[in-house]
């Protein structure tokens, strides 16, 4: 599989071209046009910075709206930083180069990948209230996030998702690395990025010019606010 890649070739490159989250759905909306107002079409976003994004998608699309929780597996001395990534339902997938390169012993692993499935059985009684996840099966999946920096935390949502034989699987994001464009490009039928960048350092909030950290609480209010728009199915 190789994906049909969408970007802005006028973003290519270039660092503070969204006001927030808001406004990057916003315009990566634009680029899902055609997905509009489909019922067999579900968008899926990862907490945290991809509900917001996502909300946004969905509201200007007026498709329905779930959240996948996934999250990065921590490199224990720079929590920032990750080596991998868990989903809800177990899905692991590990940067066996990065793994290698920090010389991460089995144990380390072990205990990172531990403490992550903790966190993320708290999020799911937090963002999820016991839901079960929705059928995708024929559907067209649409994952979102705010960016992707390695790529393998919507790499593992991608593998989650693609076991419950969805029509088809599109990565949405309003920036990402070339790295993780290339990661994603042999497991998804499409991407869309509109910020593409391929310099060495990246970080997905150099894409935003009002970045912060969003917490739970955040989150949960942003959930709400789609179900009373009734985004969320």
């Amino acid at each position: 599989m190789t994906a049909n890649i969408i970007e802005d070739p006028t973003l290519r490159e270039r660092i503070s071209v969204f006001r927030n989250r808001l406004h990057a759905g916003r315009l990566l909306a634009e680029k899902l046009r055609e997905y509009a107002d489909k019922e067999k079409v579900i968008l899926l976003a990862l907490p945290a910075g991809g509900v917001p994004v996502g909300y946004a998608v969905a509201k200007e699309l007026g498709i329905s709206m779930d959240v996948m929780v996934v999250r990065k597996v921590q490199i224990p001395w720079n929590t920032e930083a990750g080596f991998g990534a868990v989903t809800w339902d177990g899905e692991t997938v590990l940067n066996e180069a990065l793994v290698a390169q920090l010389g991460l012993t089995r144990e380390v692993i072990g205990e990172a990948i531990s403490k992550t499935r903790k966190i993320i059985q708290e999020r799911l009684r937090k963002f999820r209230r016991d839901k079960p996840m929705p059928d995708l099966k024929g559907k067209i999946a649409i994952l979102v996030d705010d960016g992707l920096a390695s790529g393998f935390t919507m790499l593992a949502a991608v593998r989650s998702a693609r076991k419950r034989t969805p029509k088809k699987i599109i990565a949405a994001v309003p920036t990402a690395s070339i790295g993780a464009i290339r990661l994603l490009s042999l497991e998804v039928d499409e991407i869309v990025c509109l910020n593409i960048r391929t310099g060495s350092a990246f970080a997905v909030a150099d894409a935003y010019k009002n970045w912060y950290d969003l917490t739970d609480e955040g989150v949960i209010k942003m959930l709400e606010r789609a179900e009373k728009l009734q985004v969320v199915p």
